[in-house]
């Protein structure tokens, strides 16, 4: 989902879709490793994962997030989430290959229909061999020249924990958004514990770095001993109100 995007409602609707749109994290591949050494060779496992959504800026709002990764064939993989919650529904997909640690995504696709929010959509098609993007953001078409490492609002964040289970720990992503590319770095803090349902788990908790007047924050934990899963993430707006996402439940390996 994107980090930044808001929708022209008014601001309890526009609260709402930032808890929808902005509780996963929204970059592309990893440029910086955390030491000089060569990173670990990590590979991809399937999983089903559902998130609790909530939100809190005077007005109490619940939602669920349902994510899945399956492999196709071969190095072919489908991405997946699903948000179902009162204000809106969100479809999001990537197909992509996995191939020398790196995602590359094929075909990436998102709709946001609701209640009393605009709906939206959009679609990227990566033609590797041309070196071209193509696809529509909000009805409008584009084509955008494909860099090195190009990725989609979804793969960035496969690569992102794929990443951090390497060892890397300075991330710096550039991820297409329309007909344009947005750059973003991620940074690990720390390691901590980490209350959940299923009782105190280790933590890796990383940081989206941004300008320092920003009064954004955007926080996430992955635990490595559910394959660096993304457990809990937290974005705190300049207002101070707060979105938060937390892991319900998981199936690792299917």
């Amino acid at each position: 989902m994107h980090l930044n995007r808001t929708t022209t409602t008014n601001a309890p609707q526009n609260a709402a879709t930032l808890l929808l749109l902005g509780l996963f994290a929204s970059p592309v591949l990893a440029e910086q490793p955390a030491t000089d050494s060569q990173p670990a060779d990590t590979e991809l496992a399937p999983y089903q994962a559902t998130y609790t959504a909530s939100m809190d800026k005077g007005i109490s709002l619940n939602g669920t997030a349902k994510r899945t990764l399956t492999q196709k064939e071969g190095n072919v993989w489908l991405y997946r989430t699903d948000v179902d919650s009162f204000i809106a529904d969100i479809d999001e997909s990537l197909v992509l290959k996995w191939e020398n640690n790196q995602v590359i995504p094929l075909r990436y696709r998102y709709r946001l229909s609701g209640f009393l929010i605009k709906d939206r959509e959009q679609s990227i098609d990566f033609d590797w061999e041309a070196g071209v993007a193509t696809g529509k953001d909000e009805g409008e078409p584009f084509e955008l020249k494909l860099r090195e490492g190009a990725l989609d609002p979804l793969g960035f964040q496969l690569q992102l924990s794929q990443d951090i289970k390497a060892g890397k720990r300075d991330m710096t992503y550039h991820v297409i958004d329309g007909d344009d590319y947005d750059e973003d770095r991620f940074s690990i803090l720390e390691q901590e514990p980490l209350k959940t349902n299923r009782g105190s788990i280790n933590a890796l908790k990383a940081e989206k770095v941004r300008d320092k007047e920003s009064k954004r924050q955007t926080l996430m934990w992955f635990a490595p001993e559910a394959d660096y899963l993304l457990v809990r993430l937290l974005q705190t707006e300049p207002d101070g109100s707060r979105y938060e996402l937390r892991l319900n439940r998981s199936d690792l390996g299917g």
